[in-house]
């Protein structure tokens, strides 16, 4: 996909389902760090548009890197937008590397689907078998979509559970 934010789409979707034990903020940092290469190469018109770092090999190290980096930037970025001391706020580092490798893998297999020069399992196979499963269109509708019923969901399940606690006091 061309740019990051349709990623987040699945991601807010994933929030939804998986609540507390997944981090949308190391998840998005992933995203971004995943189109680094493709930014570069769209701008200098040098290398591979899809490379190494749309591989699923690629996609494992960005993943660590991801996870290490982002657990420390989220928990930061956290702090100052809850206005918290830094130590008050906490990313547990098994979630921050499932949402970094959920992030990666899923960043890899939604490009595979619709980009001809993407090789997924290089350096093991040249090949693309997730190539044009489905229309271009169609997975956008579904990046968007995914996101706003995870929005919804997401939000809704936040308020049952503001509501529920004011009803246990």
């Amino acid at each position: 996909m061309p740019f990051t934010p349709f990623h987040m789409g699945p991601g807010l979707f994933i929030k939804a389902v998986l609540q507390s034990s997944f981090s949308l903020m190391v998840f998005g940092w992933t995203q971004i760090i995943m189109d680094i290469q493709p930014l570069i190469v769209s701008l200098t018109g040098k290398g591979h548009l899809h490379g190494f770092t749309h591989t699923y090999l690629g996609a494992t190290l960005i993943a660590v890197f991801s996870a290490v980096t982002g657990k420390y930037l989220s928990q930061f970025a956290l702090a100052l937008l809850l206005a918290r001391d830094r130590q008050a706020v906490h990313i547990r580092w098994w979630i921050a590397i499932l949402s970094g490798f959920i992030g990666s893998y899923s960043h890899v297999f939604l490009d595979s689907l619709i980009h001809s020069d993407l090789a997924p399992y290089f350096p093991f196979s040249p090949v693309n078998h997730f190539l044009g499963i489905i229309s271009v269109a169609d997975l956008y509708k579904l990046c968007v979509y995914s996101g706003i019923l995870g929005a919804v969901l997401y939000f809704g399940v936040s308020y049952l559970i503001v509501r529920r606690n004011k009803h246990i006091y």
